[in-house]
């Protein structure tokens, strides 16, 4: 019997048209040559990948956190804006953590949503703190833990967002219309609310642009993550062989590219990214654009790319009321990422853990993961 997709209706045997053409999500093993596919595909792979001009703009201590105000530039674009937080009176060389924000539909701002700078967050990002981090600024706890953590605003958020007069017109009436119909909560400021609800839009032309440059989105932020961490590196502070990542949702996205395109990530966390790309017809296809890089699916399944550095440490938290995917879907990822590791002969080196209730990383889950670095990277 066929099966119907209720996304597709009349188009549903697309689907098996497409397995006809090639085998999809077929096996990719962890090693040099599923490494080497991943940059293939993600390109935006092939030249230095240092941060430029790096400036020191500001510093700060403040519970128990000595904070810095960074920037560099990628080479385009506007400069890139960081923050570099570790423990107050540290004197000796930390492992290093580059966090990663998530997408969250939530690009006016972008390191802000998991790191506190020298400033009270504004309460937009209090409350969508609450949501998805318990209330807490995650990476600020991580460096009162004993990290050198940097956390970089990426291309399309923060200080790398595309200004809304540069987006074409097509995404600022689309925009205008939402807002007509469905306008913000009254605790969102409409400024955010409206370069939220167009920098969704607007992430459809720029994937088009990739595409034509011979990237992918998931290209273009994972280079600008590597980025990131050869500034970690470069920091006299940090211990080069002990850097790791960690990000909820789209920063889950990202510590899966970074973690399979940089050597150096020698511990990595994922919350609320771990799915496969089956269990993903005929449910949210609202993900971003860097979940999907362009072809991948003909030589690997999402939870290949991110097991192909094993036996590098892993953790991925689950959230089985995740709506984003099906607990199917989550759990046969789990199933795939134990054979990888199992297959190097490291099978302790991946923890799947699971948690009932939505997408989120709570102060339970934060807890849990940052056991796990604690005694991956610092023992």
């Amino acid at each position: 019997m066929k099966k119907h997709y209720q996304h597709l209706g009349i188009y549903s045997d697309w689907v098996q048209a497409a397995h006809d053409q090639q085998p999809l999500y077929p096996v990719a093993y962890p090693g040099r040559e599923t490494q080497q596919r991943v940059r293939e595909i993600l390109g935006f792979c092939d030249r230095p990948e240092m941060p430029l001009e790096v400036q020191v703009e500001r510093q700060w201590e403040r519970d128990g956190v000595l904070g810095e105000q960074v920037s560099w530039s990628v080479g385009y674009g506007p400069r890139t804006q960081a923050y570099v937080l570790k423990p107050a009176g540290a004197r000796t060389r930390l492992p290093g953590l580059v966090a990663l924000h998530d997408h969250g539909s939530f690009k006016f701002f972008g390191k802000e949503k998991i790191a506190d700078g020298p400033d009270d967050p504004p309460s937009v990002i209090s409350e969508f703190r609450k949501k998805s981090y318990g209330g807490r600024a995650f990476a600020n706890a991580l460096a009162q833990s004993g990290f050198v953590v940097v956390v970089p605003d990426v291309f399309l958020w923060g200080s790398r967002k595309f200004p809304l007069d540069t987006m074409p017109e097509p995404v600022r009436d689309v925009t205008a219309a939402v807002l007509a119909a469905m306008p913000p909560e009254a605790n969102i400021p409409f400024e955010i609310a409206q370069y939220n609800t167009a920098a969704y839009h607007h992430e459809h032309w720029v994937s088009k642009y990739c595409n034509l440059l011979g990237t992918n989105l998931a290209g273009v932020v994972c280079h600008e993550d590597r980025i990131a961490a050869n500034y970690l590196l470069s920091r006299e502070d940090v211990i080069p062989d002990r850097i790791g990542c960690i990000g909820l949702s789209g920063g889950g996205n990202r510590a899966a590219l970074l973690t399979a395109t940089h050597a150096a990530i020698a511990a990595t966390v994922i919350i609320g990214l771990m799915c496969t790309y089956e269990g993903l017809l005929d449910h949210n296809m609202s993900h971003t654009w860097m979940f999907f890089p362009f072809g991948w699916a003909r030589y690997g399944d999402w939870p290949d790319l991110a097991a192909c550095r094993a036996p590098s440490p892993l953790l991925v938290q689950y959230a089985l009321d995740d709506e984003l995917f099906t607990v199917q879907g989550m759990r046969d990822a789990d199933a795939k990422l134990k054979a990888h590791y199992a297959r190097v002969g490291k099978p302790d080196a991946y923890v799947g853990q699971f948690y009932p209730g939505p997408h989120r990383f709570d102060l339970e889950m934060q807890r849990a993961a940052f056991a796990w670095l604690d005694q991956t990277m610092r023992h």
